[in-house]
């Protein structure tokens, strides 16, 4: 077998692959055999066909087979022969397959680039450091108060924070819209979760109080109906509730499935919450350094198709987010191109960090992280025997594990410096919307 190689441009290669024409008899000869033992044939008994007749019958099939195998295997053994590490499959170029002559083809591809790592110790990193007060706990609770609001039924105007009892009917020009009424319709007023015409429209009305409202609609609207229209909507108020918070008592506590021990055992659980919010938070920020450090300071040149299935990934994932239904309704590949870029290229500096490092498995971390994606389902161990018995949840699982592994092994090399930092400044409670929870 000759094997020539040329690179033809960043990290592209062009194999050219030559099988002596006796190799490719000799295969093509033994199959045929084989077949001739058992070949049934019209006017002959199984396996006493003339080697002739067989050959006629199948001859042609099975070096067309013969071609593909080898094709695959030869350019096994050439890419072993040059020592290259191919980023993806090949495109295979035939140049000769006739019966009776050498078999040519060429073989293109992206190889792997060599990746020259520079010393994680030379990392500098801030670690955020947190000392939550009483001041913080006692705003988690009022925040939970928020989450637990009383109504109760008035005799007032309606104003802000109220919870409002409606019903509406819906019409275009006199005609009645599908499914366009609604019977004791609950929102609290101030909340932007219904349209705001009707928000404006019952602020300051009374229980027993009707209003009729406009409202146009852009021509890109989802709903048929009422792209490009106006429609008018009958509205009646039917109910005002008043909305206070509730005391913190035992009851209270019961509602956050604290049973026992009262406020002081609420305030532990909020704070321990508060402490498992923290620590996830400040090794989410380290991990997220970790990673834009390693991409800033180690750049290369990674494989075109490589990216291209990045890109792709990416938008398969932000049409399930958004509901597109294919993409051409998402925005252009380049907007993709260099998160596309990144993640190629982060996942080959921490391969390669596994290697120089000699990193391995955490065999008893694969399990334990098994455990708590499977306690997180009603029926954990039947989630536990499904993800096991799935080679491809597990290797999710597994490079996982091992990212993790990676990243703390860098956290450990690194400089890292502590920043203290308020809960508010860490999480953003508090802050446009409180995203913290207990």
């Amino acid at each position: 077998m000759q094997v020539s190689l040329t690179a033809t441009g960043g990290l592209e290669r062009r194999l050219e692959v030559a099988v002596p024409e006796q190799r490719v008899t000799t295969e093509v000869e033994q199959r045929l055999k084989k077949i001739s033992r058992t070949a049934r044939l019209k006017g002959f008994r199984p396996g006493k066909a003339p080697y002739a007749v067989v050959r006629k019958q199948f001859g042609e099939q099975v070096h067309a087979e013969v071609i593909s195998d080898l094709m695959r295997a030869t350019y096994a053994e050439a890419l072993d022969q040059e020592k290259l590490t191919p980023a993806g499959g090949p495109r295979i170029e035939p140049i000769t397959v006739e019966p009776g002559a050498d078999l040519k083809y060429a073989a293109v591809f992206e190889v792997l680039p060599e990746v020259k790592l520079k010393a994680v110790d030379g990392l500098a990193l801030q670690r955020p450091t947190v000392e939550i007060t009483e001041a913080d706990v006692d705003a988690m609770i009022e925040s939970m108060r928020r989450q637990r609001p009383i109504f109760a039924e008035v005799q007032r105007a309606a104003q802000d924070t109220d919870r409002l009892t409606i019903d509406y009917t819906g019409s275009v020009g006199g005609e009645a819209l599908k499914d366009g009424e609604a019977r004791d319709v609950h929102f609290i007023l101030g909340e932007k979760k219904v349209w705001p015409e009707f928000e404006n429209a019952l602020r300051a009305v009374s229980p027993g109080e009707s209003r009729t409202i406009s409202i146009d609609f852009p021509a890109e609207h989802v709903n048929p109906q009422l792209a490009g229209k106006t429609a008018e909507f009958a509205l009646t108020l039917k109910k005002v509730e008043a909305q206070s918070l509730p005391e913190v008592d035992e009851e209270f506590c019961r509602q956050f499935a604290v049973q026992e021990g009262g406020i002081a055992a609420l305030r532990g659980e909020v704070r321990n919450s508060m402490t498992r919010e923290v620590t996830e938070l400040v090794r989410q920020r380290l991990r997220a350094q970790v990673l834009d450090g390693l991409y800033r300071e180690n750049r290369f040149e990674v494989p075109r198709g490589m990216v291209d299935e990045q890109i792709q990934q990416l938008q398969v994932d932000m049409a399930r987010r958004v509901g597109a239904k294919d993409v051409s309704q998402l925005p252009g590949r380049e907007t993709f191109e260099e998160p596309a870029r990144r993640r190629v290229a982060l996942g080959l500096l921490l391969g390669e960090l596994v290697r120089v490092e000699g990193l391995k498995l955490d065999r008893e971390r694969v399990q334990a992280k098994l455990s708590d994606l499977a306690s997180a389902y009603p029926n954990p161990d039947e989630v536990r025997r499904a993800y096991l018995q799935s080679a491809d949840a597990m290797r999710q699982i597994e490079s996982s594990v091992l990212e993790d592994q990676v990243i703390e092994h860098v956290i450990g090399k690194a400089k890292t410096e502590d920043r203290p930092v308020s809960f508010k400044e860490l999480t953003g409670f508090g802050q446009a919307g409180e995203t913290s929870e207990s």
